[in-house]
């Protein structure tokens, strides 16, 4: 007996292609096709079927080629003017702002706690240097906080939007 992705031996086993050999018995010696084996070619063919739905949208995306970064300013309007020029200069495609985050850290020997604006910045890896330098020739900070963190995974759409408006 013949089935996809493999065949049946007359002893009772099911062998697919890859190797897989199962060995069952039904009631009465009745030979039993499990749902399983069955599955196998369907799953295959819906994996076939994403990946070529994800070449046709620009491809997979690639963990770590996207990064957010992360920057804290001293009030909204610094905050504004640095999240404007970054996607302005194409150094990022959006930034989020966040008002009034805590920070408490030390600074040159005493333990502070002042209130800040958060920069959530979406960029390609490779412009995240570029994106600091900026950051650093523009903030009032004498140590400005500029962290990146690599993206991992997201909603393939808007990670593809983000890769097409920074330029590498």
């Amino acid at each position: 007996m013949t089935f996809v992705g493999g065949a049946m031996t007359s002893e009772g086993r099911a062998e697919s292609g890859a190797g897989l050999v199962l060995t069952w018995r039904g009631r009465d010696g009745e030979q039993v096709l499990l749902l399983a084996l069955l599955m196998l070619p369907l799953l295959r063919t819906a994996c076939q079927l994403f990946s070529s739905m994800a070449a046709s949208a620009g491809g997979p995306y690639v963990p770590g080629t996207l990064s957010a970064a992360f920057v804290t300013c001293p009030n909204q309007t610094v905050a504004k003017e640095i999240a404007r020029a970054v996607v302005e200069k194409k150094l990022a495609a959006c930034v989020n702002i966040v008002p009034q985050i805590t920070s408490i850290y030390e600074w040159k020997g005493k333990i502070e706690e002042d209130s800040e604006v958060l920069l959530m910045i979406k960029t390609r890896s490779s412009r995240a240097s570029a994106l600091a330098e900026f950051v650093r020739s523009v903030h009032p900070y004498e140590v400005a906080e500029v962290i990146a963190v690599p993206i991992q995974q997201g909603n393939p759409p808007y990670l593809q939007w983000v890769e097409e408006t920074v330029p590498e």
